[in-house]
């Protein structure tokens, strides 16, 4: 038996994954390619990174005892996840990275419907308390005018375009929400590195018949470019959801569920201090955003779940 970590340990992989799920925004704010295109190469590069464990330790064995209909849900989870990436990294094209971090997480919202609609997993009445105060905030952020710094072409996000971009960012939370509750199933029947693995091919697969379908570019690109595509997978997936997953080992699930409400702030911050952004939230999302992290906040902390 591994002897458990010192709390400090403990501590700095939950910090370190916070700052690496923190970085996928910005990065993929800098990067100039298709949003399509940022998600086809995120996803091959997390899975070149994830067939290390799987290959070492045997774990895809695990893909033989799987049924038809699990494969199916492996996927639909997959498709979910492609559609998710698509309309979130799209969003922060059209509107501030703020508000399209906040809004994107809102998922925890969507599985709690979820459960209560097909899993006859009845909300709680602080759960329903924290969803109230989350989509008053959320209301706030997708309602906020534009920051100082434009996502795309140096003048403000504002009008129907950061409209858009708030739209598109809470289809990222319905679909990544959607594409946890589609592998819930799945995930009790595969341990964690054949699930990921089976699903994020399934997301690729998606992503690269839509990348196909709209002729969008994967290649080539320069160098500068596969450089974000690699810090991205790098980031927000191996420092990210490794370090998350490796933490819930020791600490209780709502421990890591409230830290990856830090994730916002993170991004807000590193999109105001980078110098290719320098992107400042406005008062209102500052406030709109303080009140949906306050909701999900207290939504976790009674649900005890996290991000998986």
């Amino acid at each position: 038996m591994h002897a458990r970590p010192s709390p400090a340990r403990i501590l700095g992989v939950i910090a370190l994954a916070t700052a690496g799920i923190s970085v996928s925004g910005p990065l993929a704010r800098l990067a100039g390619a298709p949003p399509l295109a940022i998600a086809v190469w995120r996803l091959l590069l997390s899975l070149l990174i994830l067939a290390v464990p799987l290959l070492a330790t045997g774990s895809w064995r695990e893909w033989r005892g799987l049924s038809t209909r699990d494969l199916a849900i492996a996927g639909g989870a997959g498709a979910l996840l492609a559609l998710h990436f698509w309309s979130w990294i799209a969003s922060l094209g059209l509107t501030t990275i703020a508000a399209s971090v906040l809004l994107v997480n809102l998922h925890p919202i969507v599985i709690v419907a979820g459960s209560a609609l097909w899993l006859d997993e009845r909300p709680t009445r602080p759960q329903l308390m924290g969803i109230a105060i989350a989509l008053l905030g959320a209301a706030l952020v997708a309602l906020a005018p534009g920051s100082e710094t434009a996502p795309a072409d140096g003048g403000q996000a504002v009008g129907s375009a950061a409209m858009l971009g708030n739209t598109l960012a809470v289809i990222g939370a319905l679909t990544v929400g959607l594409y946890y509750l589609a592998g819930r199933s799945l995930r009790q029947r595969l341990s964690l590195w054949p699930y990921v693995a089976l699903v994020y091919g399934a997301c690729l697969v998606s992503l690269l018949i839509a990348a196909a379908f709209t002729a969008t570019p994967l290649w080539p690109y320069a160098p500068r470019e596969l450089g974000i595509f690699a810090l991205i997978a790098l980031g927000p997936m191996l420092a990210g959801h490794t370090g998350f997953n490796w933490a819930l080992r020791y600490v209780p699930a709502y421990v890591v569920s409230v830290a990856l409400l830090a994730e916002p702030v993170g991004a807000a911050l590193i999109a105001a201090l980078l110098p290719g952004i320098r992107e400042l939230p406005t008062p209102s999302t500052l406030l709109g955003g303080t009140i949906l992290l306050v909701g999900l906040a207290v939504s976790a902390r009674t649900r005890g779940a996290s991000k998986d």
